[in-house]
Formats: structure tokens, C-alpha cells, sequence
């Protein structure tokens, strides 16, 4: 079978577009990176989650799933700065990983309290010996995430697509 030379040539510049597309993208300062976080790129996902529009505190003291979500506010700013798509694909994503986390853990580790918030914007960790830890979900640039604790262990922001394996190595370490 004869090669096109014209395809051939087509390809090799495409290949060499993608690769210097990768390098500089990685290879770029930190400065470039963060100049204006708030907006974002037409065809990707939000680069810096909007502020909470609450200020409340949830308290955590015993072994738990917290499951967060973005408030309606914040999923409204989400919203206008992306395409619909995209949009509905991060909520999508939201919407299958929590159900699958919620059933890993009712059917796995039925003694791990499940808490769920939207209207929290800071999560308190006390764990058995009284120290205490803080974490700011605008910090956080998902419009949903779990946190795993055990109530003895720092709190860890776990993968929810891998809720199985996670949820193995926090408790049972």
C-alpha cells in the first residue's frame, strides 16, 4: 500500500502542534498561569470556583463522608462564565460520582456517617484529641467533592471516582 505524502506531512505537523501545545502549557511560570483565575476559557471548566454565597460552619466530630456541593449562587456564576455543555457535564459528573460515593458507602462502611452540605462554606474537623482542623471550601475549585475522616486522621479530599480504593486506605490504615 502506497503512503500519501501529503497526509503524512499533514500528520507530523499535527503531532509536533500537539506536543509544543503540552511543553508550553506545562512548562509555563506559575505568574502566566494565575493572572485573572475568575475567567474562564470558552471550551473549559471554571478555573477558580466563585466565593460561597454562605458563611456558615459545619461541624464534623465523628467518623464521616462529607459530601459537598456548590450553592445555587455559586452554581449561577458557574454557569454564565461556561458553555451549557460544559456546564451540564460538570454537573453530570457531580450528580453520578456522589451517587455512586453514597452507595460505595452505605454498602461498604454502613458505620461512616454520610453528611451532605451545599450551605457551608467552612467544614470543622475536630478530631478525637480536640485539634481542630479548617478548610475553606472556596478553596476548593470543584462544585463538589467528599471528604474522608476518621476522626482520629487528618480529613482528605478524596477521589470519588475511586471511592472504593480510598475509602479502604483512609480507614483502614
Amino acid at each position: 500500500m502506497k503512503k500519501n505524502p501529503l497526509f503524512s506531512i499533514i500528520f507530523g505537523v499535527s503531532v509536533i502542534a500537539l506536543f509544543s501545545q503540552i511543553f508550553f502549557s506545562c512548562t509555563s511560570s506559575p505568574s502566566q498561569n494565575n493572572n485573572d483565575t475568575t475567567k474562564a476559557i470558552p471550551n473549559t471548566r471554571v478555573l477558580s470556583k466563585p466565593a460561597s454565597s454562605y458563611t456558615d460552619t459545619l461541624i464534623i466530630t465523628s467518623p464521616s463522608a462529607v459530601i459537598y456541593n456548590s450553592d445555587s449562587l455559586q452554581l449561577e456564576k458557574i454557569k454564565s462564565i461556561n458553555k451549557e455543555m460544559i456546564f451540564e457535564s460538570m454537573v453530570h459528573d457531580c450528580f453520578y460520582q456522589i451517587k455512586n460515593a453514597r452507595m460505595v458507602l452505605k454498602k461498604q462502611w454502613p458505620q461512616v456517617k454520610i453528611i451532605e452540605t451545599s450551605r457551608a462554606r467552612y467544614l470543622l474537623f475536630i478530631k478525637a484529641d480536640k485539634s481542630k482542623i479548617c478548610i475553606d471550601l472556596d478553596t476548593k475549585n470543584d462544585m463538589c467533592g467528599l471528604f474522608l475522616f476518621d476522626g482520629k486522621k487528618d480529613p482528605v479530599l478524596t477521589d470519588m471516582t475511586n471511592i472504593d480504593t480510598a475509602l479502604k486506605f483512609y480507614f483502614e490504615e
